[in-house]
């Protein structure tokens, strides 16, 4: 019998196109209750951190995502979602219950497997002709070791923040294992859109 939170998740990924798998408080979203996103965070807490730009010196951190789980093993079927969004912890030496901490997540123990099992997961769940995109901040570790952990080739990237050391990258989910008709192993093959592949293409379905 499935628990509560797996039916949660199976009936989530259902209804939403968009996964965010480590949402923390949800710091770039422009609408942090998009109804087209399942947000995902393995903690689920509130903490009143100090913060002298704010009225009264301080601020309310929330963590509460729509599913409570861990990026390494996520609770969806294969192929659930067309957009997926990994901004995992970054930071290595800031203490897990420092205000950074507590903030943005700590790396700790074996975190470039987990990482490499992060990225993993996120590409399970990604639907073929899907994006991911990937957010780093290169403050303690520089973004091309981080990339080193995930055989998926990125397609662009942009830096962002003030000296430039956050990274915003994307990734395409390309349909590697699907066979190549046989004309197009033919001479001189040139492609043309046929009858049925527009509306193919319109649904995600890859036709090559």
């Amino acid at each position: 019998m499935k628990s509560e939170n797996e039916e949660g998740s199976r009936k989530g990924a259902e209804a939403r196109s968009v996964l965010d798998a480590c949402c923390g408080s949800r710091m770039f979203w422009f609408d942090r209750s998009d109804p087209r996103t399942l947000f995902v965070d393995r903690r689920n807490e509130r903490h009143v951190l100090p913060d002298v730009s704010s009225k009264g010196g301080s601020r309310e951190l929330i963590v509460a995502p729509d599913v409570q789980a861990d990026f390494t093993a996520l609770p969806f079927e294969a192929e659930s979602f067309w957009h997926v969004v990994f901004d995992p912890p970054h930071f290595e030496r800031n203490g897990a219950r420092s205000w950074v901490g507590l903030k943005y997540g700590t790396l700790s123990g074996d975190w470039r497997e987990m990482l490499r099992r992060g990225f993993a997961e996120c590409f399970r769940v990604l639907k073929p002709g899907g994006t991911l995109i990937f957010k780093w901040c290169a403050d303690e570790i520089p973004v091309g070791r981080i990339l080193e952990l995930t055989p998926e080739r990125p397609l662009y990237g942009h830096k962002s923040g003030k000296n430039s050391r956050t990274h915003w990258i994307a990734f395409i989910k390309l349909c590697a294992s699907a066979p190549l008709r046989e004309e197009t192993k033919q001479p001189g093959f040139s492609p043309t859109l046929r009858r049925g592949d527009a509306e193919a293409a319109s649904e995600g379905v890859c036709t090559r």
